[in-house]
This record gives structure tokens, C-alpha cells and sequence, in this order.
């Protein structure tokens, strides 16, 4: 099939996934995505550990593991390296709206420890297996096209499908949220079926989709298009956003000066959370920069068929 259409049918799918307005129901579909990314995650690293060499040996040697970066990196490959990275651990933009809909907010904390310890041991333990077969010359992403032997490859990211999906309707759930509320906080079109809300949201879920249809095409490097949201969005939301909610809490505590009349624990908190929004600034200016030109660099070598093609682009 043409790769344009078939980004289009997937695009109408994930649309049609969305519509449903509370995360009643799509919890049930999380539950599900959840079990068969533990499949296919689990099934791609016996894969890489069982399998001789890793896709494209020997073309650029023996695998290279590396615990520091080879000398003559550049700053655009060492942070395109590192934003790909925070992609796949930052998620907090979704959390205000979760803890919205839960029967017990006060809970919340709980569930957010459970997830995010499994999340670091899962993500850690199957990156560390992955990169320590393929090296750093023969690592992709995503990591399926790693795989040398095409029956492994098809097997394990057969199951990630599921999640590939879920995971786009999870967020754009979540963003037309924000402005379906903020178009009507107060009135009877959030709360109640009725045409108007529904049509507006149906609206609002065709334009994200189709947005993300055209950033998809127009750029069709994968791990580029990871490097570019997370310095766009995950910049604020994984950091700068935390380090000023804390601010605006501990002021709404403690007064102007809360550092001070904490003690140890307020300076603590404060330069903790400075150098948070610091960190947050640098990926949001850095973090851009290095996905713009790492973008331009691979129209440069024109080793593609450019946008909205019908040339196969799969692992």
C-alpha cells in the first residue's frame, strides 16, 4: 500500500479511537496497550540477545558499546541522542488530567510511584540489553529495526502496534481536552451529550490528527520527529512546568519567601527546582536547535523520497 494512504487510514482510525470524552473507557484500552507492550518489549530482547548480529553487520564493523560519547561527536548528534532518550521517560503532561477524573484524587500518588518505578526498570534494563547487542553503529529507532533477522522484527513490533495507536489517542485526547474546556468551562456542552459539544469535539480531534498527519509526513525521520516534540513540549512540560507549579504552591504555603522560613528544606527545593527550569530552558533552546539542523542535515543527504510519498519508509 502507498505509505502516504496508509498514514492517512491510520490517521482516520486513531480519530475515530479518540472520540470517546472520559478516561473511563479508555483505561480499558490502556490496560490492554499496557499488556502487549510488555510483549512485544520482552519478545524484541530475547530477540537481540538470541540472534547473531544485529541488521546491517558486519557493513560498519563490530558492534561498539560506548559508556561515554566517541570522541568527535557533535552537539547535534549528542542531544538528538539525549531527547530521544527523555521522550520515552516524560509523560507528566497527562497527569492534571488523569488525576481530574479519579474517584479518589488523593491516590493518585500511589499509582504514580507503582507506574513510574516499573517504567525505569522496564525502559532501563530493555535499552541497556539492546544497546549492549547492537552497539552504538547499529541502534535505531525505534529500536525494532535493530534486529537482523526479519521473522523477530515482524513478531515483536507486531505487538507494539496496539500501543502506537493508543498512545497517539492518549495525547491527542488529552490536548483537545485543554481547549475543549476552555471553550466551555461553566456551560452545559462539557458535562452533557449534547450536538454542540460533540461536534466540537469531533473538530478538534480532526484538526490535531490532521496536524500530526502532515508533521508525520513532512518529516519522516522517526527518531528525529521524537528529538523535535520532546524539545518542544516535553522542555515544559517534564520540567519547566513542575519547577514553577512548586514555586507557586510553596508561595501559596509558606509566603514570598518560603525558602527562608523553611530551613534546609526550602533552599533545597528552591535550587532544585531553579535549576529544573534551567534544564527545562536548555532542551527548549538546545534540544530545538539540534532537531532543526539534525532535520535539514537528512533533507541534505537526500538518501529519502522526500514527504507525502508512496516509497516504503517501514523497519
Amino acid at each position: 500500500m502507498c505509505t502516504v494512504g496508509f498514514s492517512a487510514i491510520m490517521a482516520t482510525i486513531s480519530w475515530a479511537c479518540s472520540l470517546p470524552r472520559t478516561f473511563n473507557t479508555l483505561s480499558k484500552i490502556a490496560s490492554a496497550s499496557a499488556f502487549f507492550t510488555f510483549v512485544s518489549v520482552f519478545l524484541a530482547t530475547i530477540f537481540a540477545g538470541i540472534e547473531p548480529h544485529p541488521n546491517g553487520y558486519p557493513a560498519k564493523g563490530e558492534p561498539l558499546v560506548l559508556t561515554v560519547p566517541v570522541v568527535g561527536t557533535t552537539f547535534v548528534a549528542g542531544m538528538n541522542a539525549f531527547m530521544n532518550i527523555s521522550y520515552t521517560f516524560i509523560g507528566q503532561i497527562t497527569l492534571p488530567s488523569f488525576i481530574a477524573e479519579m474517584k479518589e484524587p488523593k491516590d493518585f500518588p500511589k499509582a504514580l510511584w507503582a507506574v513510574t518505578i516499573a517504567e525505569i526498570i522496564v525502559f532501563s534494563l530493555v535499552g541497556a540489553i539492546f544497546y549492549v547487542y547492537t552497539g552504538t553503529n547499529y541502534n535505531i529507532a525505534p529500536a525494532f529495526g535493530s534486529l537482523g533477522n526479519e521473522v523477530f522484527l515482524k513478531i515483536s513490533f507486531s505487538f507494539m502496534i496496539p500501543t502506537l495507536i493508543f498512545l497517539g489517542v492518549l495525547y491527542a485526547s488529552v490536548s483537545c481536552r485543554f481547549m475543549f474546556f476552555r471553550l466551555f468551562t461553566g456551560t452545559c456542552h462539557m458535562g452533557q451529550h449534547t450536538v454542540v459539544g460533540w461536534v466540537t469535539w469531533g473538530a478538534l480531534l480532526a484538526l490535531s490528527w490532521i496536524l500530526a498527519f502532515i508533521i508525520a509526513e513532512v518529516i519522516p525521520f522517526f527518531s528525529d520527529l521524537l528529538s523535535l516534540m520532546s524539545s518542544l513540549f516535553d522542555s515544559f512540560f517534564g520540567f519547566i512546568f513542575w519547577g514553577v507549579a512548586y514555586f507557586r504552591m510553596r508561595e501559596m504555603d509558606h509566603g514570598p519567601r518560603f525558602w527562608a522560613v523553611r530551613g534546609f528544606r526550602g533552599w533545597f527545593g528552591f535550587i532544585f527546582n531553579i535549576t529544573l527550569c534551567l534544564i527545562g530552558l536548555l532542551f527548549l533552546s538546545g534540544g530545538t536547535y539540534a532537531s532543526v539542523q539534525s532535520i535539514i542535515n537528512r533533507y541534505h543527504e537526500a538518501n529519502f523520497d522526500g514527504p507525502f510519498t508512496c516509497e516504503s519508509n517501514g523497519l
